[in-house]
């Protein structure tokens, strides 16, 4: 009996032991949410919130506007910066945000050296200017408040050659003149999303007087990494275009990237050469800018300039951010400070045509399917839906194995389209190869469009005009029932997060 008791005892209290001893813990999958790797180089998150500004202008104002050069010699007499009433930096901006731009860059200081802000590196800045409106003004300070007023992106254009300086070729122009511009320009906001270096460096120059010819090697002579940690120091999400080696330059100054175009290059490249298409097995992320005129003669006003029609601007828009570029529109403020009426006239009409083309979005009133799914993870799903749900954080995918892949749309009643705009979820890395649209108009019989377009790349936005023609974009439309995105080749499984057609 007393054998008996005991076992019972134990057999009661056993399981007590081991849920005292038993802990649940949660199970750490590897990849719980079942995200695709990426695809290698990604970008910095500073570029991506770069290439999301996508169209922006460029402000060429400064001592060329009173002399009628585009290259200052560096010998001008500071007097002549003169305007005929107060600059008005506001103004510019307004006038961008009219067009549909983002934000915009001003020339603070070319190649002749005259700064135009009170800046404590020479004495050839706006302090020494020949009246009350030149000595009052600061354009930087003035720009980034109207920038901040408007909520719009800004940032500054400032020429690491110097044809003013004296010290320009010595170690100690670097260190105590341009160094300390662009540091000071640093400090008049720590959210400018863009700073500026031509390309254009030595060559003959005033000089201080010394009027001589000056051979400088740009990527050593600059002290770059020491420039690009002070400056992100300071602006963390500031982009250094040119010599900073964190966007590329397009390749020309008409307006137009490559049909294909990829946002991965590899260092040392000539952009010259193969700015505008980028390398499909590039070793770093070096998208794409486009830097166009919007007026007829330089980059700086000139007497009997014409600003470009609204449908040429449209076009230059298509062929740039339409092709995973960015474009910074250059508009030339006149001797006043400010941006002609035609100027104003026309880019308000370009933002007229933006919004009429790209405003109606009929992608969001279709019903939207796929082929094929990536299955889902903890947090996140894969589905067709994700690519009209206006977010830009979600998005379409095929497993790992799929890399061709079919996206429709389709709806109730014919439509009238014109484009369709692609955006691949580029923190992962760029991927679609090859890529082909076709329609319905009776939701059975399928026709393939914009067969004369390179359906090639993706990247960042793609947007083809379906008549296969950037000239004359708009034409007749096409009436449709269903329209289809065919991916036929891709570096790794798609990931497509918005369809847009319009």
């Amino acid at each position: 009996m007393k054998s008996f008791i005991l076992i019972l005892s134990l057999t009661l209290v056993a399981p007590v032991v081991a849920d005292a001893q038993l802990k649940l813990r949660e199970q750490n999958l590897p990849n719980p949410d079942n995200e695709p790797a990426p695809v290698h180089p990604v970008p910095h998150p500073r570029q991506l919130k770069w290439q999301e500004t996508e169209f922006y202008a460029f402000f060429h104002y400064g001592m060329n506007t009173y002399t009628g050069r585009e290259w200052g010699y560096g010998n001008e007499d500071p007097r002549l910066f003169a305007p005929t009433a107060q600059p008005d930096p506001r103004q510019w901006l307004e006038v961008a945000a009219r067009a549909g731009m983002r934000g915009g860059i001003a020339v603070v200081k070319h190649h002749d050296g005259f700064c135009l802000w009170p800046t404590g590196t020479t004495e050839h800045n706006i302090t020494a200017s020949g009246n009350e409106y030149g000595r009052a003004v600061n354009i930087p300070a003035d720009f980034a408040a109207a920038a901040g007023d408007l909520g719009m992106k800004y940032g500054f254009y400032v020429s690491p050659w110097d044809r003013n300086s004296e010290y320009y070729g010595s170690d100690r122009y670097v260190r105590e003149v341009f160094l300390r511009q662009c540091a000071e320009l640093a400090e008049y906001g720590d959210d400018q999303f863009e700073m500026w270096f031509d390309g254009a460096n030595g060559g003959n120059g005033f000089y201080g007087g010394r009027n001589d010819v000056v051979s400088v090697d740009r990527n050593t002579y600059y002290d770059i990494p020491n420039l690009r940690d002070s400056i992100h120091r300071v602006c963390p999400d500031c982009v250094m275009w040119g010599l900073g080696g964190e966007s590329r330059w397009i390749g020309n100054e008409a307006g137009w990237a490559g049909q294909s175009n990829w946002s991965t290059e590899n260092r040392g490249c000539a952009p010259e050469g193969n700015g505008m298409y980028g390398s499909e097995d590039g070793w770093i992320w070096f998208p794409g800018e486009s830097d166009a005129k919007a007026t007829d003669r330089g980059w700086f006003y000139h007497d009997g300039e014409r600003v470009l029609s609204p449908e040429r601007l449209f076009r230059m828009y298509l062929e740039t951010v339409g092709r995973n570029s960015t474009l910074i529109l250059n508009l030339p403020p006149d001797r006043s400070g400010r941006l002609p009426e035609a100027t104003a006239d026309s880019l308000a009409a370009l933002g007229d045509l933006l919004k009429s083309r790209f405003g109606n979005d009929l992608a969001l009133k279709a019903r939207v399917c796929a082929d094929s799914e990536r299955k889902p993870g903890r947090h996140r799903n894969y589905k067709a839906g994700n690519v009209t749900d206006g977010s830009k954080d979600t998005y379409w995918a095929t497993d790992d194995s799929i890399e061709k892949a079919v996206l429709t749309l389709s709806w109730r009643q014919t439509q009238k389209v014109h484009y369709v705009e692609l955006m691949e979820y580029i923190p992962k890395g760029q991927r679609v190869k090859k890529f082909r649209i076709e329609v319905s108009a009776d939701g059975r019989t399928w026709e393939r469009v914009a067969e004369n377009v390179e359906t090639s790349t993706i990247g960042y936005k793609r947007i083809i005009p379906l008549n296969g023609s950037t000239s004359d974009s708009y034409g007749k439309g096409y009436d449709v029932r269903k329209l289809r995105v065919v991916i036929v080749d891709s570096k790794a499984c798609p990931l497509i997060s918005k369809l847009s057609v319009y």
